[in-house]
C-alpha cells in the first residue's frame, strides 16, 4: 500500500470516493474534474499494489484560537474509502502518514466531524460537546425590542464589517478557526434570498455596527422554522439587538431554529414569558485530536506559581509518547511518576476545555497521581465556539 499526497489529476478520483460515500450527485462531471483539479486543498490517498485509489482524506489547514492564542492545526474532511477497499486499513494508514506529517510541520491540534465517534477515536480524536440547539416560538422573545437600523446583506456587498464582529466576538472562545474576509464570503454569506432563502442582516446601535445573523428560511408544515446559520454580537447590547430583531418573525415563523456555545445556558440569561416554550438539545458533532502534545502543554493557560508533570499515549504519532514537566509557557522532558496521566483523547477533551478535571477523572484513561490542588487550577471548562464548516 502507498501512502500519499495526491497529484491535481488524481484529485477527481477522490472526489468520486467521496460521492459514493455521502450520496452525492454530480450535474456536470466535466467541470467537477476540473475544479478539482483546482482545488488547493491538501489531498491524502491510498493506493493498492496496483496504483488504484482506495482511499482518501482531505486535510484543510487553518489557525485555531487556545487560551487566547493562535495556533496552526488542520481539519479533516471527505474521509471516504471504495467499497471493495473497505477492512484493508487503507484510512488508518493515511491517518498515521497524515498525523505524523502535520507533526513534523508544527501543528497542533486537529479536528473533524465525525460520521461516527468511535471510528475515529480508533486515531486519537475525542468529542467536543461545545454546543446545544434550542427551538422556540419568536414569542417567547417579545420582551425584546430593536430600534436600531438593520442592514440587509445582497451578493456583491462588503463582508468587512461581518468579519471584524465575528473576530471580535470569538475571540474569547477556544477552537474558534479564524476567519477572513473571503471566508466569510465563501463560507457563510453565499446563497441568494430568492434562491436559496437564505438572508444576512446586520445590526445597528447608531453607527455601531452591534451584531449580525445569517438565517434560512425552512419549509416546514405547518409553520416555517426560521433556522440561524451564523451570527456574532458585540457584548450586552449586541445580544439584546439580535434578541429584538429575531422577535420581529413571529408572524412569518413558527420556530426559531438556533445553536448557541455551551457555556451560554439560553434559559438562564433571556426573559421568557414561559420557559417550558424553550427546548433545548446537547449536539456531539465534533472531535479533536492533539497533534502535538509538548507544544499544547506549553501554550495552555495556567498560573505562574506551579508546576505540573504528564504522561501522555499515543497510538500513531510516536513523538506524544512521553512525559513533561509543564510551567507557564514551557513543557520539557521529565523522568519522573506523573501527577496525570492521560491518553491522547483525553487530553484533547482537557485542553480544549470542554471538560474539567474532576469531569475528565472519571474516564478510565485518566489517572490522578498527586498535586491535584494545580491540575484543577489548570484544566477547567472554557468557552467554545465551533461556527465554521469545512
Amino acid at each position: 500500500m502507498e501512502v500519499r499526497i495526491l497529484k491535481p489529476q488524481e484529485k477527481f478520483d477522490a472526489r468520486l470516493i467521496a460521492a459514493l460515500a455521502f450520496h452525492q450527485r454530480m450535474s456536470d462531471p466535466e467541470k467537477a474534474r476540473q475544479d478539482s483539479e483546482k482545488d488547493p486543498v491538501e489531498d491524502w490517498g491510498a493506493f493498492d499494489e496496483g496504483g488504484r485509489l482506495m482511499a482518501h482524506i482531505l486535510h484543510h489547514r487553518f489557525s485555531f484560537r487556545l487560551d487566547g492564542q493562535w495556533i496552526p492545526g488542520g481539519g479533516i474532511g471527505a474521509v471516504s474509502t471504495l467499497p471493495e477497499y473497505r477492512d484493508r486499513g487503507a484510512v488508518r494508514a493515511i491517518f498515521g502518514e497524515l498525523l505524523r506529517q502535520a507533526y513534523r510541520e508544527g501543528q497542533v491540534l486537529s479536528a473533524l466531524y465525525p460520521f461516527n465517534h468511535a471510528f475515529y477515536r480508533k486515531f486519537g480524536y475525542e468529542t467536543v460537546r461545545w454546543r446545544d440547539e434550542y427551538c422556540f416560538p419568536p414569542a417567547m422573545l417579545r420582551e425584546y425590542r430593536f430600534t436600531g437600523r438593520a442592514v440587509q446583506w445582497k451578493p456583491g456587498d462588503p463582508v468587512g464589517e461581518y468579519t471584524a464582529l465575528y473576530e471580535k466576538f470569538a475571540s474569547g472562545f477556544n477552537l474558534a478557526i479564524r476567519r477572513d474576509d473571503r471566508k466569510m464570503l465563501e463560507g457563510h454569506m453565499d446563497g441568494e434570498w430568492a434562491k436559496d432563502r437564505k438572508f444576512s442582516y446586520l445590526l445597528y446601535d447608531g453607527d455601531r455596527p452591534a451584531a449580525y445573523l445569517t438565517f434560512q428560511d425552512v419549509r416546514h408544515d405547518p409553520a416555517a422554522i426560521l433556522s440561524v446559520q451564523d451570527y456574532a454580537w458585540d457584548g450586552t447590547n449586541g445580544f439584546h439587538a439580535l434578541l429584538g430583531f429575531l422577535a420581529r418573525f413571529s408572524a412569518d415563523y413558527g420556530t426559531i431554529r438556533v445553536s448557541l456555545p455551551a457555556c451560554l445556558g439560553l434559559a438562564s440569561v433571556i426573559h421568557a414569558p414561559d420557559a417550558y416554550d424553550l427546548s433545548q438539545t446537547g449536539l456531539q458533532d465534533y472531535m479533536v485530536r492533539v497533534v502535538n502534545a509538548q507544544k499544547l502543554l506549553g501554550i495552555l493557560c495556567m498560573p505562574e506559581d506551579c508546576s505540573y508533570t504528564v504522561r501522555v499515549s499515543d497510538s500513531l504519532i510516536p513523538e506524544n509518547n512521553g512525559t513533561w514537566l509543564v510551567r507557564k509557557g514551557a513543557a520539557v522532558p521529565a523522568d519522573t511518576l506523573p501527577d496525570l496521566a492521560v491518553t491522547v483523547q483525553a487530553l484533547g477533551q482537557l485542553a480544549a476545555g470542554c471538560v474539567s478535571l474532576p469531569e475528565a477523572r472519571l474516564r478510565e484513561d485518566v489517572q490522578v497521581n498527586g498535586n491535584e490542588e494545580t491540575l484543577q487550577r489548570v484544566f477547567v471548562r472554557k468557552p467554545v465556539l465551533v461556527a465554521d464548516h469545512y
